[in-house]
């Protein structure tokens, strides 16, 4: 029995718990559906007070289309204003700031278009020409503080776009250098084979550059004779036979001509 009522008591904690669960996901979504409606309806009741705005300042000569004028001009730009900031809300986190300022504006906005709209059923014209410049000089700078917030918002999401677009250029050049990983194997192939060749080329051909071949030959075949006479010398010295000093000196033909002259008789004397 015991087991039984622990069981039910489960069973019934479980459904109080769905039941409490869907009573306040049906008031949420009711709260949510609510909040859209009266945005959307919202929405749409500014947009029929703009069309019979912009109707006035066609319909209505003098200080009531000049105020009607003003009034379109003031929401024009506070809407404009908020859907810049809103649309680069979800991509620059410090536009929040922004929208607060500018819930702040749209405040003095509503209570001097709210005395606007009061002074269009104002029967003294007199009095509603008297009141424009200072209406006017308001909305001005409102409109003014909307439109700095709303091209500073523009421009540095242009700003954060191309640098974006940059880092991306950059990125794409890599990678196609990547992709194209012959051409670095093949540049570094083409050093390695033809630096000691082009080195030699170039030693070889230094100098038929500078004109003197003839001096080459003659250094060469110096050289040749040089090295010729050393090995001779060395293999003399390997087999024993003794070297004259004059050999050595090299005066061995020098002598042997002096003596050649000294041993023909000498016929002018006799």
């Amino acid at each position: 029995m015991d087991a039984i009522g622990v069981v039910i008591a489960l069973v019934m904690l479980f459904l109080v718990t769905a039941g409490v669960m869907a009573v306040v996901g049906t008031v949420k979504a009711a709260k949510a559906v609510a909040a859209k409606v009266e945005r959307h309806e919202a929405h749409a009741r500014r947009t029929v007070e703009n069309a019979a705005l912009r109707a006035k300042t066609f319909t209505k000569p003098g200080a009531q289309g000049q105020l009607a004028a003003v009034r379109l001009s003031l929401r024009t730009s506070l809407d404009a204003t908020r859907q810049v900031l809103e649309s680069g809300l979800t991509e620059d986190s410090q536009l929040a700031e922004s929208l607060q300022l500018l819930a702040r504006l749209d405040a003095h906005a509503a209570e001097l278009d709210r005395e606007m709209r009061i002074l269009e059923r104002e029967p003294d014209s007199v009095r509603l020409t008297a009141k424009l410049p200072e209406l006017r000089e308001r909305a001005g700078r409102i409109t003014h503080s909307a439109e700095t917030m709303r091209w500073a918002a523009q421009d540095r999401m242009r700003r954060f776009a191309d640098d974006d677009l940059a880092r991306l250029s950059r990125e794409c050049e890599n990678e196609a250098g990547a992709l194209r990983h012959w051409d670095l194997l093949t540049g570094a192939d083409g050093a390695s084979d033809g630096g000691p060749g082009a080195a030699a080329g170039t030693t070889a051909a230094g100098p038929r550059a500078n004109g003197a071949p003839s001096d080459s030959r003659s250094a060469a075949t110096a050289g040749a004779a040089a090295a010729r006479a050393d090995e001779e010398q060395r293999k003399g010295i390997a087999s024993g036979n003794r070297l004259r000093a004059e050999d050595v000196l090299g005066l061995g033909e020098p002598l042997n001509r002096l003596a050649d002259r000294l041993r023909k008789p000498n016929t002018g004397g006799a």
